[in-house]
């Protein structure tokens, strides 16, 4: 949809309701390093120094914006990026990246059927309860008016 060009990146995102910017992120990721750049990453990706400094200076220097650093350099997401480039204004040393695995805990692997019938089922659920939150929403909102105009009343007198 947005590779072709029929529609923006912002009608997709709301049509799957995303964000833009993540799909954004896909793409790059995509255009990089094909249908291997949309798999689940479960390691660090290792980004030498040089790299990091190149991709640092190219968008201080306003040659490039974060998103054409990104592509370029082939960092993994704009959030990356960023946090070199607060380290450098700090003044804090960038070291090379040497990869590795993530913290978090590996849990039980899911097939992509299943994966597609977990967040259908939640899109589904979280459509039908939604009205009902707005409604508890909307009497939490009103108590609290309520409590805030007692309290004013009382103080007043």
């Amino acid at each position: 949809m947005c590779l072709s060009g029929d529609y923006s990146y912002i009608t997709v995102a709301k049509k799957f309701n995303t964000r833009d910017s993540t799909l954004r992120n896909w793409n790059s990721s995509y255009k990089n390093n094909g249908v291997d750049g949309l798999q689940e990453s479960h390691t660090w990706r290792k980004y030498p120094l040089e790299l990091k400094l190149a991709a640092v200076n190219d968008y201080l220097s306003r040659k490039f914006s974060l998103s054409e650093c990104c592509d370029k350099y082939n960092i993994s997401s704009n959030s990356i990026l960023r946090k070199w480039i607060s380290k450098y204004n700090s003044g804090k040393e960038l070291k090379a990246t040497n990869g590795g695995s993530t913290r978090m805990k590996a849990g039980r692997k899911t097939t992509f059927e299943e994966s597609l019938e977990i967040a259908l089922y939640a899109i589904e659920h979280i459509k039908t309860i939604l009205p009902q939150l707005r409604n508890i929403m909307f009497l939490i909102n009103k108590y609290i008016i309520g409590l805030r105009n007692t309290f004013l009343k009382e103080k007043m007198d």
